[in-house]
């Protein structure tokens, strides 16, 4: 099976999952919460994946997430989805994004067990299956994968790339010069992303080491910040950078490391902020404080501050 080959440049968006006050799917905002990242610039969306609260999901939900999401971008964008969890579950996930007609999937890790690295690579064999869409397997805990075990992953037809979530960029490095260093198309195609949350933190260490491409909270709610920093990355510009570093996604980050699973409640919290209909966060995760949520809102305006004056000079 030949794929063809995949681009996914540009920047990479994960649109939020609406709930309505019961915290039931509200389809109609996420529509809304679609059309917003298509019209702001996206490069690719990836819906009910990390961002979207893919694990909060059912079955039934991730469908008809994507079949909106398909409705909506009509061929504009491509749409992405996420699969994972055991691995039956996984597998019936990314059999389903094939029969939505997802453009790819993002395959999350195993869930609750952990295995040796030639155990995770059978369990993306499994999940998998006879499917022939493309895939994207996350790398992060409990799916650590070692530069052997990455390598491993090109005599898989479908998978088409690796992302980082798990933060060890040494271990990186080694997995991108690994497969770099064998002589394939195959190897020289295949995709690497940088994962990590608020991902423009470390987007110039990643980028360092070959790994430019990285998806976009921020563009949930400021995605004229995202893609400045986004131009900034690809131009370069270490200044503009280091500014928005420094007057926005720094303190943004300080922010979310004070609770765990605000790197999804900030951004829900921040997409009202801005009259975004997405609702409240499905448990475990919780919402911030009000005292949280007023800093956040000084945090995005002082963004926008930053924004400001770069696109003065």
């Amino acid at each position: 099976m030949a794929l063809p080959k995949i681009e996914l440049d540009g920047l990479l968006a994960f649109p939020l999952t609406p709930f309505t006050e019961d915290l039931e799917l509200n389809l109609d905002a996420f529509a809304e919460n679609v059309e917003s990242h298509v019209a702001a610039g996206a490069g690719a969306l990836f819906v009910a994946c990390g961002t979207g609260e893919f694990s909060a999901l059912a079955a039934g939900e991730h469908a008809a997430i994507l079949a909106r999401a398909r409705e909506v971008t009509a061929g504009r964008v491509p749409v992405w989805v996420g699969a994972g969890g055991g691995a039956a579950t996984a597998r019936a996930g990314i059999a389903a994004a094939q029969e939505g007609g997802a453009d790819g999937v993002l395959l999350l890790p195993p869930y609750l067990v952990s295995g040796p690295p030639a155990g995770l690579v059978d369990h993306v064999r499994f999940a998998i299956g006879e499917s022939t869409i493309p895939v994207i397997v996350y790398h992060r805990s409990p799916g650590v994968f070692t530069p052997a075990s990455a390598a491993t992953l090109l005599d898989i037809p479908s998978v088409v790339g690796l992302k980082d979530g798990f933060g060890d960029i040494e271990l990186m490095t080694r997995i991108v010069t690994t497969i770099r260093s064998i002589d394939s198309d195959r190897a020289r195609e295949f995709l690497f992303f940088n994962g990590l949350p608020t991902a423009e933190v470390s987007a110039k260490a990643y980028a360092s080491i070959g790994v430019a491409r990285y998806s976009s909270a921020v563009h949930c709610f400021a995605p004229e910040i995202a893609h400045r920093f986004h131009r900034a990355l690809a131009e370069g510009d270490v200044a503009v950078m280091d500014a928005l570093l420094a007057g926005f996604y720094l303190p943004l980050v300080a922010l979310r490391d004070e609770t765990p699973g605000f790197a999804v409640s900030l951004v829900k919290s921040a997409a009202r902020l801005r009259g975004d209909k997405v609702g409240s966060v499905r448990p475990p995760l919780v919402e911030p404080t009000p005292e949280q949520i007023d800093r956040l809102g000084q945090i995005v305006e002082q963004g926008f501050t930053v924004l400001k004056s770069i696109e003065a000079v």
